[in-house]
């Protein structure tokens, strides 16, 4: 097996490479192989939950992985075809550990496996992958045992048994300004197109989808809906429709965007900012996790309904981690990842969209309306240029901003944020890429303009 073909695709959350070359039947099966061994390790229960989503490369190696897993001992279950939320459930609920086969928002070419422990718990560089990769550099041997059993289960109607099981009887039974709601979903292609219906089933409305048809050459537009790009189709079907509130699902649900009843597109911040509302009704004076390049709305909501803010890094390890630290009842990402104490710490697209037409159905509101108090502010979104030296980049930019004489603070819990006192902006370096990522919030649209326009210019001067 190519070493640095190992290396560079064990990443530091998940593994995904290339189908051709990458990640191959033979590495899924090494990668079963250790995954069973560092399960052994930590004493973990004998069974591992595998789902794949519906990229053509998926099903053989998931049973690639599968046959590496039972050469341990160890016994499968296999639930088919499931968003990467379907396979927490799956993993949370039965309290087994999890493989799930996807390459999420990447084009078709690419696919991954996303591991867990049991209960639905994250396994990152520092938790096990780094063990992982290790085993398979090292080609362990795989000794004499016997071989374990292989089992197939559908869960899909359990996991939307228990996703309704977590809002009032009837919470989606009633009508929307008298009549049914609208509803337009853009699924990708992806595995939206695999839980929606069964979701939706459940709800009194009206349901107008597009691009539902499982086909991991993605045929439409990528399965990536923070790309503005990608949700103009979703935009036109909710004004042709006449919709109430459209959701646009990635590749492998695991995230959901929004578009409002007039067709335009709702911030993450915004829509993390109604959930912590909600969920703090529910359970008043909680820890509610929020990531740094969030709106300023986010923690505003938050302390005002009476809960903890409590910042984090960027990406859904830290996020579990704080939560799992704090009892946090919620977690919100700016990129879509929303997470519930309630779904075992784990990111639920699905369960944020239900959070969204719950709260729409309960207000009366237009879309619109019921999320412009969560709009205070003016961000940029995330803007990605490529810089090849970044730590430099960044060193520059906060000379500058050092010797300015407004009062402004610095920190570095991730990249390098700079607040002003009616704005702020973040640096972050890519982890795979020569990228800088930045993100601008500011009181008005003007100031934001200005203050991404003063860092792009320092960036670029290479």
């Amino acid at each position: 097996m190519n070493n640095e073909a190992v290396e560079r695709i064990i990443k530091a959350y998940d593994i995904r490479g290339l189908v051709d070359g990458e990640l191959t039947e033979d590495f899924a099966f090494s990668a079963g192989v250790a995954f069973a061994r560092f399960l052994e390790l930590k004493r973990e229960p004998a069974t591992v939950v595998i789902g794949e989503d519906m990229r053509p490369s998926s099903p053989d190696l998931a049973t690639a992985f599968a046959d590496g897993v039972t050469s341990q001992s160890f016994d499968v279950m296999r639930i088919g075809l499931a968003s990467t939320d379907q396979l927490y459930f799956a993993s949370g609920s039965l309290n087994l550990p999890g493989a799930m086969f996807t390459a999420s928002h990447n084009p078709a070419e690419y696919n991954g496996i996303k591991l867990c422990l049991s209960g639905a718990r994250p396994i990152s560089q520092e938790t096990g992958l780094s063990w992982i990769k290790n085993e398979i550099l090292n080609g362990a041997p795989l000794g004499l045992r016997s071989v374990g059993k292989v089992r197939q289960t559908d869960l899909l109607s359990n996991y939307v048994d228990f996703l309704f099981s977590l809002f009032v009887k009837d919470a989606f039974q009633r009508s929307y300004q008298g009549r049914p709601l609208i509803v337009a979903v853009d699924a990708g292609n992806g595995m939206g197109g695999h839980t929606v219906p069964a979701v939706m089933s459940k709800i009194s409305a009206e349901v107008h989808p597009i691009y539902f048809e499982l086909d991991g050459t993605f045929p439409n537009h990528e399965a990536n809906p923070i790309e503005p790009e990608n949700l103009k189709d979703l935009q036109k079907l909710v004004l042709e429709k006449k919709a109430d509130i459209g959701l646009a699902f990635d590749g492998d649900a695991d995230r959901c965007f929004l578009v409002d009843e007039k067709g335009e597109l709702v911030s993450p911040s915004a829509l993390t900012a109604l959930i912590a509302e909600r969920e703090l009704k529910k359970n008043p004076g909680a820890a509610v996790i929020y990531n740094l390049i969030c709106s300023k709305t986010v923690p505003n909501v938050i302390e005002e309904s009476g809960g903890i803010a409590i910042r984090s890094r960027v990406g859904h390890s830290f996020i579990k981690k704080l939560m799992a630290e704090h009892n946090a009842v919620f977690g919100g990402e700016h990129s879509g990842h929303f997470y519930f104490k309630d779904f075992w710490r784990a990111d639920s697209g699905m369960l944020a969209a239900l959070h969204a037409i719950a709260a729409l159905l309960d207000s009366n509101l237009k879309l619109s309306e019921l999320l412009a108090k969560y709009n205070r502010y003016f961000l940029s979104g995330e803007i990605n240029t490529k810089v090849i030296d970044q730590q430099g980049a960044i060193k520059r930019i906060k000379e500058r901003y050092q010797s300015s004489t407004e009062p402004i603070n610095f920190d570095e819990l991730d990249g390098l944020t700079v607040m002003g006192s009616s704005w702020w902006f973040n640096v972050r370096p890519s982890n795979t890429e020569p990228l800088l990522r930045l993100n601008v919030e500011a009181n008005t649209r003007e100031e934001m303009e200005q203050i991404k326009a003063s860092v792009l210019e320092l960036m670029n001067l290479q």
